[in-house]
């Protein structure tokens, strides 16, 4: 991989106000008011950061690309640590519109009005912690994922998401993916614990279940309906999500 420019070459106005936090504020056009901008010690021009008024939202992420002009975002929750948005752009003053309005509070879907390149995960704001609420919000951001994938095998992995939904007694437990790998916790983020089989989708078309991790030692299935019927077969009794 070639060495990636300085910073200061692709970002210019940055380096010119010394940190990135500076250079939102200054692209910002007043915007942010007293918001606060957070700025990198170590890559004050590549990273930066904006708080929630929100007490169960994390900081809107801010980070440069290290080889082409254009910024992310990533706006997490406090208690699991994963995405609510993020987005990425080529235009400072949208980015610090999406972080007047993660700073405000704004609704996710206010936040993609108010910044257009923002993009909802799917998951939503859940400030009690509610594990039902949590594991609903996980679900949504599974789904959703697996509809915006664009790899050739998008449609078997979505189906087998939506097979698992379909289910009622999977339904009810937190799902998370690892290595593609469809998995389920009794207990919601950051304390999983890992009940029943792994539900795969090949690039053969089939649908595998395994004891483990990945290997679909109980069998590979023709249909997503049949390998999650066994998995439902292969949960322990009386299995809800909890916290």
């Amino acid at each position: 991989m070639p060495t990636p420019p300085d910073p200061s070459l692709l970002y210019p106005e940055v380096a010119a106000y010394g940190s990135l936090a500076a250079a939102l504020r200054a692209a910002a056009e007043d915007r942010l008011g007293a918001v606060p901008a957070i700025s990198s010690n170590s890559a004050p021009l590549l990273h930066a950061a904006v708080a929630s008024t929100l007490p169960h939202r994390g900081l809107l992420e801010i980070s440069a690309w290290s080889h082409e002009r254009r910024w992310t975002i990533r706006g997490t929750d406090v208690f699991q640590g994963l995405s609510l948005v993020d987005g990425t752009t080529d235009d400072l003053a949208e980015v610090a519109k999406a972080a007047r309005a993660w700073h405000d509070g704004a609704a996710l879907e206010a936040i993609r009005r108010a910044a257009p390149f923002v993009h909802p995960t799917g998951r939503f704001d859940v400030p009690d912690r509610e594990p039902a609420r949590l594991t609903d919000s996980e679900w949504q951001h599974l789904r959703q994922a697996a509809a915006e994938l664009e790899y050739d095998w998008q449609e078997p992995y979505q189906c087998l998401i939506e097979a698992a939904y379909a289910e009622p007694a999977l339904r009810a437990l937190y799902p998370f993916t690892s290595h593609w790998a469809l998995r389920f916790s009794s207990t919601t983020r950051p304390d999983l614990t890992i009940v029943g089989p792994s539900l795969t989708a090949g690039g053969d078309g089939t649908y595998g279940l395994g004891r483990g991790f990945i290997t679909p030692d109980l069998g590979r299935f023709a249909t997503a309906g049949e390998a999650v019927a066994m998995a439902v077969r292969h949960l322990p009794p009386g299995l809800t999500s909890s916290t």
